[in-house]
């Protein structure tokens, strides 16, 4: 449920971005999606966000195309993929993730653009909540202000715990604030912080088993590998 009110919300900001524009007759709205379906939360957020198209008079084929692009899970591609969306003069482009957004903002200020971020001010997208200005839009989820609660759960669930490590990748802009945040609130619960960089999936698998032997418990920062820009 949480997944198709996310679809719903991102879907109803895009159709007001392409309502503020210039209406044409029989003009044919193109989106522009970073980010491809590839495990079933994922297919499901994006099969709710087209139905939700749907439901508001919008179908692809008919009066609107997506175009979608995907990093396949590599930061150092992002940057590259938004060039390619912004080369085709989509009508808007639905970020998906704090990376995505950010790559496209940084080439154009004109096609809008809806993020899902977790602290899109400190990741620079927009400078205030209640009023973003520029061409991003979007959703918050905040996430850097939960993660002193995580490890105080953790604590509270497992009183002995003495290290936790952070697996994180230095690529994500966003994952360095997480990681700040995470080493403050484990020195103030008088837990020893491990920052542990990994890049790609891969990598991440790797270092899990490696921490597994050196801390009592470990935490992953947020990261677009699992939205797969």
């Amino acid at each position: 449920m949480k997944v198709v009110r996310v679809a719903v919300t991102v879907a109803g900001l895009t159709l007001s971005l392409l309502a503020a524009q210039a209406q044409q007759a029989g003009k044919v709205w193109r989106i522009g999606i970073f980010g491809t379906p590839q495990s079933p939360p994922q297919q499901r957020l994006w099969d709710a966000f087209r139905h939700r198209l749907r439901e508001l008079g919008y179908v692809e084929g008919q009066n609107i195309a997506i175009e979608w692009r995907s990093a396949a899970g590599r930061l150092e591609r992002i940057p590259d993929v938004a060039a390619e969306l912004v080369r085709l003069k989509v009508d808007v482009i639905v970020g998906g993730t704090s990376a995505t957004a950010t790559a496209a903002k940084r080439l154009t200020g004109t096609i809008p653009i809806v993020m899902m971020s977790g602290d899109p001010i400190a990741d620079g997208l927009v400078s205030n909540l209640a009023r973003p200005g520029g061409n991003v839009t979007g959703l918050s989820t905040l996430a850097t202000d939960v993660v002193g609660k995580q490890l105080e759960l953790l604590k509270e669930a497992i009183p002995r715990v003495s290290r936790v490590a952070i697996l994180w990748n230095p690529d994500n802009p966003f994952h360095a604030t997480q990681v700040r945040e995470a080493e403050a609130a484990a020195r103030e619960l008088g837990v020893q912080p491990q920052s542990v960089e990994a890049r790609g999936p891969g990598a991440f698998s790797a270092m899990g088993k490696h921490v597994r032997r050196r801390s009592s418990s470990w935490r992953m920062a947020r990261c677009s590998f699992n939205i797969a820009p």
